[in-house]
């Protein structure tokens, strides 16, 4: 495998690096970790030498970027692309930057990979808030979806397929709600919470790396895959955080702008183009991609949402204690 991450030093990066070193070595003949941040690329570097892994590859470059893009690609079979914009009040307080950085970055890779003789598979990755969204990031984010699925179009006759995968929260990933709590309850043991009304979809970082690992052999082009995970009512969430006690102290403080009570993955216009297997769903970009899928999947309902209220799966107080205290591990918190 010869593959190139962009955003390759944030969260999910350098996860996916992990899974790919730890469970096959062995088809790694080239990985490049594209990315602008150089205390990050050196600071991985140290983890993953390229002494020791000589596949591996340290590129400083940004999406921007066409040209070092370009350059970056060479010889590359698969592009997994993670770098974005991702804090919605940076988004909205920048909306220059987050336009530059989420679409015409995602029109770079695009139109780059386009232009390869040897990238075969393109995948993106998404956002619980680009389905009908509210704020920039999730606009930014729908765009970018649509470039690549568009893609899958554009190809012609070259032997190259596009997919977005798209999730909800990553479970302690930088800027997201539990880091934040866990940090107010060290400090002053008062939660700042919105809407006590309000639930999120929560995917753990293992689960995502290995969900697109097997987007990559098991998608064709041209779907947006979105996978059937949990979710969390905000208060359950709170009441984890405190392991002495249920009486947690909180405060209320009103939604914040572009913020909705509820995520979507599935919005009921998607419905129409979406398919459901056992684990996961998919929005084909073309209905009539149907029957390249329809032994494992059935068409969902009409006016189907998938939604963190709706969901049929809901993590209990204890669980997410659990799973705080495992993710807590994994990111050396």
């Amino acid at each position: 495998m010869k593959i190139l991450i962009t955003g390759g030093t944030g969260t999910f990066g350098k996860n996916f690096l992990k899974f790919l070193i730890q469970n096959h070595k062995k088809k790694l003949k080239r990985i490049v970790i594209y990315s602008r941040d150089e205390f990050k690329q050196s600071e991985l570097s140290k983890i993953y030498p390229e002494s020791k892994f000589p596949f591996l590859r340290y590129y400083i470059g940004d999406i921007r970027d066409s040209e070092r893009l370009k350059l970056a690609l060479q010889d590359i079979e698969i592009v997994i692309h993670a770098a974005a914009m991702k804090q919605v009040p940076a988004c909205e307080n920048d909306p220059f930057e987050a336009i530059k950085t989420n679409i015409i970055g995602a029109q770079n890779v695009v139109s780059s990979c386009l232009q390869s003789n040897t990238i075969k598979k393109v995948i993106a990755l998404s956002t619980d808030k680009a389905a009908g969204p509210i704020n920039l990031y999730g606009a930014t984010k729908l765009c970018s979806d649509k470039l690549f699925l568009a893609a899958d179009n554009l190809k012609g006759k070259q032997k190259i397929s596009f997919s977005v995968v798209r999730y909800g929260n990553v479970m302690m990933s930088r800027g997201s709600v539990i880091p934040l709590f866990l940090d107010q309850y060290k400090y002053n043991r008062t939660l700042s919470i919105t809407d006590s009304k309000m639930t999120r979809f929560n995917i753990t970082i293992d689960d995502a790396v290995r969900r697109v690992y097997w987007c990559i052999n098991n998608l064709l082009g041209g779907e947006v895959y979105v996978p059937k995970i949990p979710s969390y009512r905000i208060m359950d969430l709170a009441k984890s955080i405190d392991n002495t006690s249920s009486k947690i102290k909180y405060k209320i403080i009103g939604i914040r702008q572009g913020e909705k009570i509820h995520e979507e993955l599935i919005s009921k216009g998607d419905s129409y183009n979406s398919l459901e297997a056992k684990d996961h769903y998919l929005i084909l970009n073309n209905i009539s991609k149907f029957q390249k899928y329809r032994k494992n999947y059935k068409k969902v309902p009409l006016n189907f949402c998938y939604s963190s209220d709706n969901n049929k799966s809901f993590l209990s107080v204890n669980q997410l204690k659990d799973l705080i205290k495992s993710e807590m591990i994994n990111f050396n918190i």
